[in-house]
């Protein structure tokens, strides 16, 4: 063996040794602070884009979500206010029947038309303030309910608006129509029993295109779910096995140490070929 104080292999070997140690423990002390096994694109280019791009589809699938969550409130608020327009009218319907009756006193037909006039009266009121996030499906040219799809391919659901005010598409009774005769009862039992109808054919078809919305919405967040997932396969650090290879390289850490200790004392056997 030669002998040098100006070269000393051993310790070069030992310090190599070391610095791969200590690189190793820093790459695991990082998995362990952030639980993720690849944190930037140093620690795997490859893995890292595809996580960033499924990142990115998770991204727009939460932005559809949003667009159908706000789809449906609206829905929600629009089947509210048809709902109570068809009660108001099925009321109203009772007292026109009654009014229309022949043997009706005046005093009777006169109370039954002020109600009559309040129940005609609350149903611009509850069309007038069916709106949500500035959206109202239900009042004469109303507002589609419009919902994304696919935040790529810029497919939409959309929801008709259905005109549920007086005088309107569905609704064939108009602000100035009253009860107080028999003759206008009778009639305005007809108009009703035609508004019923085409009021309730108006809330299935907007029932039916809210309930395609929350399917929809199903699916989207179970694909959004499974896509997590998949990042998660892909970049999280499984903390059993640092917790580990932490303890094993600390181990290897200080054993280093030693050996690199050792390995700088050989220089000093120099000094017994000079006594």
């Amino acid at each position: 063996m030669a002998f040098s104080v100006n070269t000393n292999p051993g310790a070069l070997v030992a310090l190599q040794t070391l610095n791969a140690t200590s690189a190793a423990l820093n790459k695991t002390q990082s998995a362990i602070n952030t639980g993720l096994k690849v944190a930037s694109a140093k620690d795997n280019a490859a893995v890292f884009a595809i996580a960033q791009n499924l990142r990115s589809d998770v991204a727009g699938l939460n932005s559809v979500k949003s667009s159908l969550d706000r789809a449906i409130s609206t829905a929600d608020v629009a089947l509210a206010a048809g709902g109570a327009v068809s009660d108001l009218l099925i009321e109203m319907k009772e007292k026109a029947a009654s009014a229309a009756d022949a043997g009706l006193d005046t005093a009777s037909r006169t109370a039954l038309n002020d109600d009559f006039k309040q129940l005609r009266d609350q149903i611009t009121t509850i069309v007038s303030n069916a709106s949500f996030n500035g959206i109202n499906a239900v009042k004469n040219s109303g507002n589609n309910i419009v919902a994304i799809l696919n935040d790529t391919a810029g497919s939409s659901l959309t929801i008709t608006a259905q005109d549920m005010s007086l005088t309107g598409a569905n609704i064939t009774l108009s602000a100035a129509d009253v009860i107080d005769t028999k003759t206008k009862a009778a009639n305005v039992v007809t108009a009703l029993e035609t508004s019923i109808s085409n009021v309730n054919a108006a809330l299935s078809k907007i029932g039916a295109g809210a309930k395609r919305l929350e399917m929809q919405k199903a699916f989207v967040t179970k694909l959004s779910d499974s896509i997590e997932t998949g990042i998660g396969n892909l970049v999280d650090a499984d903390l059993a096995k640092e917790s580990a290879r932490l303890q094993s390289l600390q181990v290897k850490q200080q054993l280093g140490l030693q050996a690199l200790s050792i390995a700088n004392q050989a220089p000093g056997a120099v000094l017994g070929l000079f006594r």
